[in-house]
């Protein structure tokens, strides 16, 4: 019996993680069991993941380099907003579009990256 072991493009991603801000409801970091210094407080029941919360966008439990090779420190742990993202979705279109890494399109059920075709002379 095989079994597909292709790695996730997100693994070699990153974008979406140095590009918005993840906020979420407080209690949200205690059911995922989230340490306390992966986020801050937004408002008094609004949280975001440490990093997130500026201009330049950048997760700090996201380390690697984006659209080479990233990890999620806090995966297990991660809140809502980051297990509801989905590869290839329009949040992930216009992170990598802003990394400058192409979009992701379906191939044969896995998600590939499209490169933009060449015009001939």
């Amino acid at each position: 019996m095989s079994h597909d072991v292709t790695p996730s493009p997100c693994t070699r991603c990153g974008a979406c993680c140095a590009s918005f801000r993840v906020s979420f409801y407080w209690a949200d970091a205690a059911s995922h069991g989230l340490a306390e210094d992966c986020y801050e407080a937004l408002t008094p029941v609004m949280a975001c993941m440490k990093g997130t919360y500026s201009k330049a966008p950048r997760c700090t439990a996201l380390s690697g380099q984006i659209g080479q090779q990233v990890a999620c420190t806090v995966y297990e742990h991660r809140p809502g907003p980051c297990r509801e993202l989905q590869a290839g979705d329009d949040k992930c279109r216009l992170a990598r579009q802003r990394h400058g890494l192409p979009p992701l399109l379906p191939a044969s059920s896995k998600l590939v990256p499209h490169e933009p075709r060449q015009s001939h002379p």
